[in-house]
């Protein structure tokens, strides 16, 4: 093809709470008119901030634009639960092993997070947007503790540490006694995921790359040698593209029929006062991930990360239409309300003080999409749920591309298959909501 246009634009349901709770922000100007760059980004989340900090890296002097559809961290890096997870996570398994390779990807994702880590130490980012404190697999059933003993006899075989808490210790560090046991993990970076992204943003700003807000790309298309991105308001011209929309790939025409359009959702507490936080108890910083990957994912932050909160998220919806409904949010926000009250019945009732969907993109095979779609177009999408990491992997994949490098993180892409044609519509969308229904029920108390 030679040319592509947006079918739709990014739509949020509820604000992107981890940027809510920053403070004021005003966004930079939007692009106007027309300018000309060596490398256009479109997405400035995970993925494209990633790949236009690893450009720069590797072509310090080449002219690099990313436009963002909305406000920056307002998308999907402001919707997450800001889990950037080293060891296997596949959501999709029983206890998160998966059946892949896991020490090649253990070793991709240390790359992901030393990736950041740099990023935080080279832009001066407040390293408590990006603290390596580890995280845990809560249990409550007896099934869930003996998915627990699966996963670290699993990672003991690949010689990864893991300790097992009991029900005191899971008290002592959430403050809830709803836990009957954990596996402790001590790899993941736990984010904010707003305040990385803003970092990121300004540091490349200052490095010279020109980062755009609010500028959706409505469309390319060749234009002689080059491509012209067009937004409401202006255009560039450029030798070289990086879509970096995760699941807005397929608003442009790619990989159509072949991506699932998934939503999950999440609430935040306000920001609990002296009174709140002695009948909470626990430590301040700690996250939570269920052991059943349908279960209920719960994170504590505190004044360093945007203000002691605590974070619930729970329930999935497929929509295909990329845009979740009112029912959606209001179904979860109830879900929700009673998977905190359980966990804390110290707190019951308390009033969120957000609500909101996160937009993911699966494959059914797990794949990413991850490659040259076109000439001089380059793709770093399609993350399956895993967002923090492996946005940044493939961001990282698409800038070598683009650039002719051969690395771990382009092999480990180049390898992948296509991702697998979907069922079609409406069986689809009934079958699997119909089976992610039937999952959370499952899930339980998890």
């Amino acid at each position: 093809m030679s040319q592509y246009r947006a079918k739709r634009l990014p739509a949020h349901r509820g604000r992107a709470a981890w940027a809510e709770i920053l403070g004021p922000y005003t966004p930079e100007a939007a692009l106007e008119g027309t300018v000309t760059a060596d490398v256009t980004v479109i997405g400035a989340g995970f993925a494209g901030l990633s790949a236009a900090l690893r450009l720069h890296q590797l072509r310090p002097d080449a002219r690099i634009v990313v436009l963002e559809a909305g406000a920056l961290a307002e998308g999907a890096s402001g919707r997450n639960s800001g889990f950037m997870i080293d060891i296997p996570h596949d959501l999709a398994s029983e206890d998160y092993a998966g059946a892949g390779d896991d020490r090649s990807l253990i070793a991709l994702n240390r790359q992901a997070q030393a990736f950041g880590r740099a990023a935080v130490e080279g832009f001066d980012i407040p390293r408590d947007y990006f603290d390596p404190v580890g995280k845990v697999n809560g249990a409550v059933s007896e099934v869930a503790d003996a998915h627990n003993r699966s996963f670290a006899q699993h990672l003991n075989q690949l010689n990864e540490p893991s300790e097992m808490l009991d029900a005191q210790q899971m008290r002592d560090l959430t403050g809830s006694a709803h836990y009957t046991s954990g596996l402790f993990t001590p790899g993941t970076v736990m984010l904010q995921p707003a305040g990385y992204i803003r970092g990121l943003a300004l540091g490349l700003r200052r490095a010279g790359v020109s980062v755009y807000e609010n500028s959706p790309a409505t469309g390319f298309a060749r234009a002689g040698s080059d491509w012209q991105v067009t937004t409401p308001q202006g255009r560039v011209s450029c030798a070289q593209i990086i879509l970096a929309n995760n699941g807005h790939l397929e608003s442009f025409g790619v990989a159509r029929g072949r991506l699932m359009q998934l939503f999950l959702f999440a609430s935040m507490t306000p920001e609990l006062d002296s009174d709140a936080l002695e009948k909470l108890g626990g430590q301040s910083r700690w996250g939570v991930t269920p052991s059943d990957p349908m279960g209920t994912t719960m994170r504590r932050i505190d004044t360093g990360q945007g203000g002691n909160r605590v974070i619930t998220r729970t329930c999935a919806a497929l929509r295909p239409g990329m845009q979740a409904s009112a029912g959606d949010v209001t179904r979860a926000a109830r879900v929700m309300q009673q998977k905190f009250d359980t966990r804390f019945p110290q707190l019951a009732g308390m009033k969120m003080d957000h609500v909101w969907a996160g937009h993911l993109c699966l494959s059914l095979n797990g794949v990413s999409v991850t490659r040259e779609v076109d000439q001089g177009v380059f793709s770093a999408c399609v993350q399956n749920g895993l967002g923090t990491a492996r946005g940044t992997l493939t961001g990282m994949a698409a800038a070598e591309m683009a650039c002719g490098v051969t690395s771990d993180v382009t092999r480990y892409f180049a390898t992948e298959a296509q991702p697998k044609r979907l069922p079609p519509q409406p069986f689809q969308q009934i079958g699997a909501n119909a089976v992610l229904r039937w999952k959370e029920h499952r899930a339980g108390e998890e």
